[in-house]
């Protein structure tokens, strides 16, 4: 009996512990649809998801972790997080005063993306380098002009990219492979590769504008980078140059940007972010048979959710290890 009495109470002490073990991590947002799979990573982790803002604020209070969401609201109601994850690698929108200067990490999905956005900016500047942005629209009238186009060949073309994280290198290797010579600004101190021939800090983007065919926006949406490409920059550009951009619409002048091609200082640009975005009906943007268009799609393929999902289990097995965790942002 004693011995029955005994192993009955060390079950209870053993699952109490466990219990006292287990990380509450509440799955939002895009999240949602993914939250048994993320359960299969430890049984250490309660995955509880929450569709609603309402389910969120409710589930938050005694929560570890969110993934997904997080705004003044969530951030008052959860006085337990130690982590955040979201979906994206721009982090702006999340980054409101009480939980910047919050102990609370924040982990984001940057990197993952790099060579499908190195992909789709290589895409856009084809499409205007090879004319295939006048030619592909031609074909439903089924005729078969010859003359008329100019393509463009990029070896020996110059490319500077603003912006040389997971997603500027990635573009710095394509457009290597391609023949280009490339220079890029970025504020890390980043050592000179065989690919890029050259990196200054921002303070220093002027420098680098004059010898550019092609200038690749890259760079996060932060207070430095807003508005960084704006009247002075485009009118520092080669005439004939193009202008790519893949990272936020704000770190450009949308009209500045339209006064370079009107005065057709610039030959095109290709922009898979606006500011406004979405780009509304009857903008002027839409307008210019010179400016390709796509709508915020350059992150996308089949792989993506793959890698996103290897991510964020890593991530939970550093966070219950206490072990420091990928993709961190520097919040300030």
């Amino acid at each position: 009996m004693r011995m029955r009495i005994a192993f009955l109470l060390g079950a209870v002490l053993s699952a109490s512990v466990a219990g006292a073990q287990t990380k509450k991590i509440v799955v939002t947002g895009q999240f949602f649809a993914d939250a048994a799979e993320i359960q299969t990573v430890s049984p250490e982790v309660k995955i509880v998801a929450a569709r609603t803002p309402k389910e969120v604020l409710q589930e938050i209070a005694d929560a570890d972790a969110v993934f997904g969401a997080m705004n003044p609201a969530v951030l008052q109601a959860g006085k337990k997080l130690k982590w955040v994850q979201i979906y994206s690698a721009g982090a702006e929108t999340y980054l409101f005063p009480d939980f910047v200067n919050s102990n609370i990490t924040l982990t984001n999905c940057k990197i993952i993306q790099g060579p499908e956005i190195a992909d789709h900016a290589m895409a856009l500047l084809l499409s205007l380098t090879r004319s295939l942005a006048e030619t592909i629209p031609k074909r439903t009238a089924e005729e078969w002009q010859t003359g008329h186009y100019h393509p463009l060949e990029l070896t020996g073309k110059t490319a500077v990219i603003i912006g040389l994280g997971g997603i500027g290198t990635q573009i710095a290797q394509r457009a290597r492979a391609f023949g280009m010579k490339i220079e890029a600004v970025d504020p890390k101190d980043i050592p000179i590769t065989t690919t890029v021939e050259q990196i200054v800090t921002p303070d220093r983007l002027h420098e680098l504008l004059p010898h550019a065919d092609v200038v690749f926006m890259s760079a996060p949406h932060t207070k430095q980078t807003e508005g960084m490409m704006g009247a002075a920059e485009f009118g520092m550009m080669k005439k004939g140059s193009f202008f790519i951009a893949v990272s936020r619409g704000k770190t450009y002048d949308t009209n500045a940007l339209m006064k370079a091609l009107d005065e057709k200082r610039l030959a095109g640009a290709g922009l898979d972010v606006t500011n406004p975005e979405p780009l509304p009906k009857g903008h002027p943007l839409w307008k210019f048979d010179n400016v390709v268009i796509t709508p915020h799609i350059a992150g996308q393929s089949d792989v993506v959710p793959g890698r996103r999902m290897a991510l964020v289990k890593e991530n939970i097995r550093r966070f219950l290890a206490g072990k420091p965790m990928l993709n961190v942002v520097d919040k300030q």
